[in-house]
């Protein structure tokens, strides 16, 4: 049973109660309405589909909005709901609501994670530091990347990142499956 069949199945059930709830009777109902004792009976049994012009006179028979009547489903919350975790000594938010790739995380980095450990695995990932100093370790290459930098890398490189100083590093990660990269267009600095 889909969403709208479901939605449309509970409308019987809803009107029955509201009309209860309301301490009216089918018949009161029906002189303030205009819709027959037996529509408005078959309406709350099942026996009959509610059509919107049905649904609107009643709706402003009880003053209520329409959506009370129906039960519209509900919009789905477009929120991310940050609840932090710990991998080691990071702490990673998900960006991300719907499981695939690529994936999104905010990281915060502790100034404690200085011992380097290269690492390897399956997969492409883009870093953005959005405060504090970020050291990275890719290969042969030891570079550090302040606010606003970014670094792109195929993990399959040997690679480690960490803080440069006694501070924090908070930043963004985009994670992908193999061959997957972050695309973006940005222009030429003018000289």
């Amino acid at each position: 049973m889909d969403d709208v069949e479901r939605v449309l199945d509970e409308v019987g059930p809803r009107l029955k109660r509201l009309r209860r709830e309301r301490g009216t009777t089918l018949a009161a109902l029906a002189e303030r309405t205009g819709i027959s004792v037996s529509t408005l009976s078959r309406l709350e049994s099942g026996g009959r589909k509610a059509t919107l012009e049905l649904l609107l006179t009643l709706a402003k028979a009880y003053q209520v909005p329409l959506d009370d009547l129906v039960g519209a489903p509900a919009v789905e919350d477009p929120r991310v709901r940050l609840e932090p975790r710990k991998m080691g000594e990071l702490t990673v938010w998900p960006l991300t609501g719907q499981p695939g790739q690529p994936q999104a995380f905010k990281l915060l980095v502790p100034p404690t994670r200085t011992e380097p450990e290269l690492r390897v695995h399956e997969g492409y990932e883009w870093l953005y530091v959005l405060s504090g100093r970020l050291r990275l370790l890719l290969g042969d290459r030891d570079m550090t990347l302040g606010p606003g930098e970014a670094a792109e890398f195929d993990t399959r490189v040997p690679h480690w990142f960490g803080s440069a100083g006694n501070r924090p590093v908070e930043l963004l990660s985009l994670f992908g499956k193999q061959g997957e990269r972050a695309h973006f267009k940005a222009r030429a600095a003018k000289s």
